[in-house]
């Protein structure tokens, strides 16, 4: 890994973070909704790129490389940022997460819309207002998609930050509990993205989440702002093998923001914030490893840069998915002056 240095530009580590979120994804791919037992048992350790089992009930047929939901939704969070002037707005927003499941479901993929955020679309559907149908969203969709705008935003002023995390959040997650989960990975990216240590990328996740659990919709639920701290403490000592077994048993790799957020953090506090191994030991999880890695790989992108994730894996994911960042990247660092 090339460690990044105060020369590493801001551009770098943005594109860093948006990279390292596709990369993360499209690493965790193939083994999404497969218990650990079962990740070691058929990889023993996956240490690349790889297909999709014929089997797997979300990402069958899908080749080496390939992004899920995590990435394109990143995407569409991006262009409405740059669309709206800094601003998501909430009917695009659920038209456009519509467009894309119908687009999936022509392609005949099964990789479609999460829990909550289905469960809100089809609320708009029937006529609620969008701004009142994320009141029960609890899972990590708003959480897996807010990389750009922690690249878009500073997240000096808290309060002012949290309201651009909350327009993502609100047609789908308006809750306490999916606005924590969002706050902390968006706090997270934005530190990085400003030349923060991973330390800092730590402290500003406890303290932008706590305070993200002051918005929406009130939920029961443990705190992700807790659950971040304590991730870190947990695998401390460990050897990789023995920390992701702890991970999975005691923090859980499940859709639920309370899960899947601090198992991301425990992966980045376990590699020191390596983008291609955090990306690599989420995949090794199981459960909802594609998020799990693309909330890790956007994290630890951002506080190395572009220049530290391997260029033959950043060439695949651009090859198989025919992505193109930079553009939009650039478009959502002019909001951050």
């Amino acid at each position: 890994m090339t460690p990044a240095t105060p020369e590493t530009s801001q551009l770098d580590r943005a594109l860093g973070a948006f990279h390292g979120l596709a990369l993360g994804d499209a690493l965790g791919m193939p083994t999404q909704v497969m218990s650990r037992a079962d990740v070691v048992r058929v990889y023993g350790t996956l240490d690349g790129f790889e297909p999709a089992l014929p089997d797997n009930p979300v990402s069958a047929g899908m080749p080496a490389g390939s992004v899920t939901d995590d990435t394109d939704q990143a995407v569409i969070v991006a262009r409405l940022i740059v669309e709206g002037g800094g601003h998501v707005d909430p009917l695009r927003f659920a038209e456009e997460l519509l467009a894309w499941e119908r687009e999936m479901k022509a392609k005949g993929s099964f990789d479609l819309l999460g829990p909550s955020t289905k469960a809100a679309l089809d609320a708009v559907a029937r006529g609620t207002d969008p701004k009142e149908a994320g009141k029960y969203g609890t899972t990590n969709g708003a959480a897996m998609r807010v990389t750009p705008v922690g690249i878009a935003f500073r997240c000096d002023d808290t309060e002012t930050f949290l309201d651009r995390v909350v327009e993502s959040c609100q047609v789908t997650h308006d809750t306490t509990i999916g606005i924590a989960g969002a706050a902390a990975v968006a706090a997270a990216v934005s530190t990085g993205v400003a030349g923060g240590t991973l330390d800092q990328v730590f402290d500003a996740a406890i303290s932008a989440s706590a305070a993200g659990a002051r918005r929406g919709n009130w939920i029961a639920g443990a705190s992700i702002s807790a659950r971040i701290g304590w991730a870190r403490e947990l695998v401390a000592g460990l050897d990789e093998a023995a920390a992701l077994d702890r991970i999975d048993a005691l923090i859980g790799t499940s859709v639920a923001s309370q899960e899947s957020v601090p198992a991301a953090f425990a992966v980045l506090a376990l590699t020191g914030g390596d983008p291609w191994r955090s990306a690599l030991l989420a995949a090794n999880l199981g459960g909802d490893s594609d998020t799990i890695g693309a909330i890790a790989g956007a994290i630890a992108g951002s506080v190395h840069g572009l220049g530290a994730l391997p260029a033959d894996a950043v060439r695949t994911l651009r090859e198989v998915n025919s992505l193109e960042l930079e553009p939009l990247t650039r478009q959502l660092l002019t909001h951050r002056a």
